[in-house]
């Protein structure tokens, strides 16, 4: 894992030891890093600037998207499989405090990104087939507490609106969709660049940024209006960006050239 400098925008390090890590979540209230390595079935947990105290956890399947509560210590892992493991995906509930595999709950197909509702301690996850969204209660994560049925093929990225109370879906299939969290009502808003990946919501610029790797483009989408407002070029092959929510930087990283491409967003 690459560690970079973003009020001066450099790379300052790496981090060894985190096998195919597939995804990086960063916990503000508890200053913690999470990792998800998928080479070796593990989550790592260390204390924000001390990579020394990496600890890791074994969890039940590939790990890939990571959502995290802060207020009960609570770390959702969400699992992909491979072709030649015939056992069942899960999400893998991770006690944080005590770096113990709590719990394991089977999902109806493959996990793809997560996020934390804070407003409902819900967790969300995308299921790549069948296309749906699924909600889990951090509370009591035993089962899945409810599902919204995504009408295009392969839910992908996944961001929430708190203060509207929304998920924003891209799926492979090439459209945005959102999900009314209060009425359940499921839209498709716009049709996307391509196939996208990750995607990142600015609740102060009211801007979602979808990364899509081919053609290697951001959409840009003003969510007052839901309409897209500029797509910027990155990179063939540039499916993974970070953001910045006290800069409004987007940062997309670039495979063929190895960097980290920067934008600021206004």
């Amino acid at each position: 894992m690459d560690v970079l400098d973003s009020r001066h925008d450099k790379y300052l390090h790496s981090i060894p030891d985190l096998p195919s890590v597939a995804g990086i979540l960063v916990s503000n209230e508890k200053d913690l890093v999470f990792t998800s390595n998928r080479g070796e079935k593990t989550v790592g947990v260390f204390p924000y600037g001390r990579e020394e105290k990496l600890e890791k956890v074994r969890v039940g399947g590939f790990p890939n998207g990571l959502a995290f509560d802060p207020s009960r210590d609570i770390l959702l892992v969400a699992n992909v499989s491979k072709q030649d493991d015939p056992g069942p995906i899960t999400l893998s509930i991770v006690e944080t405090r005590k770096k113990i595999l709590a719990a394991d709950i089977i999902m109806p197909g493959r996990t793809r990104w997560t996020v934390f509702d804070n407003k409902t301690d819900r967790f969300y996850v995308n299921i790549s087939k069948p296309p749906q969204i699924v909600a889990v209660e951090s509370k009591d994560p035993d089962g899945i507490a409810a599902t919204y049925d995504i009408p295009a093929t392969g839910p992908h990225g996944l961001d929430i609106d708190l203060e509207n109370r929304r998920l924003f879906c891209a799926c492979d299939q090439g459209g945005l969709f959102t999900v009314d969290l209060q009425s359940g009502r499921v839209s498709r808003v716009s049709d996307l660049s391509g196939s996208p990946d990750v995607i990142f919501y600015n609740s102060r610029l009211r801007h979602l940024y979808v990364a899509i790797g081919e053609p290697g483009v951001i959409d840009v989408f003003d969510t007052n209006t839901m309409k897209l407002s500029q797509t910027v070029n990155t990179e063939l092959g540039s499916h993974t960006i970070a953001y910045n929510p006290e800069t409004d930087k987007v940062y997309a990283f670039t495979p063929a050239s190895h960097r980290a491409a920067i934008y600021q967003d206004e």
